[in-house]
C-alpha cells in the first residue's frame, strides 16, 4: 500500500521525467531539423505527411534511447530541490529510512524500465519502419549496403545460388546459378544469364537460361534462349541490398528469427543484430541503476546545492555514454564476447550505485 510520501516522490519523479523529456525533445528535433531542412524542402511533402511520417517516429525513437539519462537528470533535479529545502532531512529525522526512501524511486523507475522494456522489444521498431523508410526515400537516398559481386549463399540446407554480379540500378543478378543437392550430390543446377526481380516476395524473371537435372550418370538438361521464366525463388532483395539500421525495424522474435536463418544461408555478419537484442534489455536496468546512482548523489544537502549535483550527474551521464560506445565497439569487433560488452557499464556502474547507496545511508 502505498504511503503519502510514495504518492508524493513518485508524482514528483513522473512530472518532471515528463518534463525533461518534452524539452529534450524539442531540442533534438530542433537540431534534426536544421540538419535536414534541404532535403526535407527537396521532398515537396506537405507539413503534415512530414510529421507523421517522420518527426512522430524519429521522437519514439530518439527518446527511449535517452530514457536512462533523463531518469538521471530527473533524479538529480527533484531530489536536490527536495534535499535544499530540507525535505529529506525532515523524512530521515522522522523515523523514515533512507532503504524506506528509495522505494517510490525505485517503484517510478520500475514503471519506466517495463515501459522501456516492452517499447524496445516490440513498439519502436514498429515505428522506426516509417522513419527509416522516409530517409532512405527522401533524405539518405543511396545509404544501402550490401554484397553485389561473387555472391554465395544457400537458400536451404538443400540450394545453394551463386550469383557473379548484382545490378542495384534494375535489380538485375547476373549469372546466376542455383544447385540441388541431395545425399551430398548435386541432382540438378539451374543457370540464367540474368534474373530480374519483378515483385515481392521473391519473384523474378529468368532470362538465357538453362536447367540440367542428374540421374545417377544420366545427365539432361533444357536451354532456353528466347522465352523468359517468371518464377519464385528462394532469392530476396534483402540478400544482397540491406540497411545499416535495418535492424532498429525488426521487433525482438523477427530478429531472433533472422539470426539463425541468416547464419544457416552464410549470408551477413548477425554480431550488430545480437547486440541489438541485448542493448534493448541492457537499457531498462542502466535505468534502475542511473536512478539510484541520481538519489544517492542528490538526497544529501551540500553547498553548491542543485548546480553541483547536476554537474556530477552530467559528468556521470558523460562517462555513461563513453564506457557504452568503448565497450559496445570492443563487443562488435569481437575482443570481448558480445554480452560482455553490452553489460559492462551496467556492471560498473551498478558497482557504484550500491557503493554510493551504502554511503548514504551513513
Amino acid at each position: 500500500m502505498l504511503k503519502i510520501i510514495d504518492r508524493y516522490i513518485i508524482k514528483k519523479y513522473l512530472l518532471t521525467f515528463a518534463f525533461v523529456t518534452l524539452a529534450f525533445s524539442l531540442i533534438t528535433l530542433v537540431v534534426d531539423f536544421t540538419e535536414k531542412v534541404e532535403e526535407l524542402i527537396a521532398s515537396e511533402l506537405p507539413v503534415k505527411d512530414i510529421i507523421l511520417q517522420y518527426s512522430l517516429p524519429f521522437i519514439v525513437w530518439i527518446n527511449p534511447l535517452l530514457f536512462h539519462l533523463y531518469a538521471l537528470i530527473t533524479v538529480i533535479f527533484f531530489t536536490s530541490r527536495m534535499a535544499y529545502n530540507s525535505e529529506i532531512i525532515a523524512m530521515l529525522s522522522a523515523g523514515i529510512s533512507f532503504r524506506r526512501l528509495a522505494r517510490p524511486y525505485l517503484i517510478s523507475a520500475g514503471l519506466l524500465s517495463l515501459l522501456l522494456y516492452v517499447g524496445n522489444h516490440y513498439l519502436i521498431p514498429l515505428a522506426n519502419r516509417s522513419r527509416i523508410n522516409f530517409e532512405h526515400t527522401y533524405i539518405w537516398k543511396y545509404s544501402d549496403k550490401g554484397k553485389t559481386k561473387n555472391v554465395n549463399l544457400f537458400l536451404s540446407p538443400n540450394q545453394k545460388v551463386f550469383v557473379r554480379y548484382f545490378r542495384k540500378r534494375d535489380s538485375t543478378a547476373l549469372d546466376l546459378r542455383i544447385e540441388e543437392i541431395r545425399d551430398n550430390q548435386i541432382t540438378s543446377i539451374l543457370k540464367a544469364k540474368s534474373a530480374e526481380w519483378i515483385g515481392p516476395p521473391k519473384r523474378w524473371r529468368l532470362k538465357n537460361y538453362e536447367i540440367h537435372t542428374f540421374e545417377g550418370d544420366k545427365e539432361s538438361i533444357f536451354i532456353e534462349r528466347k522465352e523468359p521464366l517468371d518464377t519464385a525463388l528462394g532469392l530476396r532483395m534483402t540478400d544482397f541490398i540491406y540497411y545499416q539500421n535495418q535492424k532498429e525495424t525488426m521487433t525482438s522474435p523477427e530478429i531472433r528469427a533472422f539470426i539463425p536463418r541468416e547464419h544457416q544461408r552464410g549470408l551477413i555478419n548477425t554480431t550488430p543484430y545480437e547486440i541489438e537484442l541485448l542493448r534493448r534489455t541492457a537499457d531498462p536496468v542502466a535505468l534502475l541503476i542511473l536512478t539510484i546512482i541520481g538519489m544517492s548523489l542528490a538526497s544529501r544537502k551540500v553547498r553548491g546545492g542543485m548546480g553541483l549535483h547536476l554537474a556530477l550527474g552530467m559528468a556521470l551521464g558523460a562517462i555513461f555514454i563513453f564506457l557504452s560506445r568503448f565497450s559496445t565497439t570492443f563487443a562488435a569487433s569481437e575482443y570481448m564476447p558480445a554480452w560482455l560488452g553490452i553489460w559492462l557499464p551496467n556492471i560498473f556502474f551498478g558497482l557504484i550505485a550500491l557503493l554510493l547507496f551504502s554511503k548514504a545511508q551513513k
